[in-house]
């Protein structure tokens, strides 16, 4: 059962690449229970510069992108990935998220739920695996000085 999943796994690494706008120089951070195998996947393509959420170092804003496969798993659960990938992730990083199918109601949700941690939605992408949020920092407006 795990090399199905796996394999299915893999059907989403094209996808969240592309979403991310990812190329083999970016820091990418994986998260999600297929995060390692996915990094293996990645490092196997070139992506030399990818990490997993078991080996990714102490948190320093060092990542790029991270890519998160939230398939089969609760939204709650995805609150505390959230925050710690945060710490992560560069102020100008950008987060795909990659969801099962859902409701409208779940959906919502999950768009809450990026938004109330400052997260600008920039895409939503419906797939035929599932669903993607592409998501970046809310960054504030730098204050102009006085003349």
């Amino acid at each position: 059962m795990a090399g199905v999943r796996v394999a299915s796994g893999h059907r989403i690494i094209d996808p969240m690449l592309a979403l991310g706008d990812c190329t083999k120089q970016h820091r990418i951070l994986m998260a999600g229970s297929n995060s390692i195998a996915m990094m293996i996947e990645l490092q196997r393509r070139g992506y030399a510069r990818t990490a997993s959420s078991g080996n990714c170092g102490c948190p320093a804003g060092q990542y790029d992108i991270a890519l998160i496969d939230w398939r089969g798993r609760t939204l709650h659960d995805l609150e505390t990935t959230l925050d710690w990938l945060r710490k992560f992730l560069s102020p100008a990083g950008v987060l795909v998220v990659w969801v099962d199918a859902q409701k409208p109601a779940a959906n919502q949700s999950l768009r809450m739920l990026l938004e109330t941690r400052r997260y600008v939605i920039q895409q939503d992408s419906i797939h035929e695996c599932g669903r993607a949020l592409v998501a970046r920092r809310l960054q504030p407006n730098p204050l102009k000085k006085a003349a």
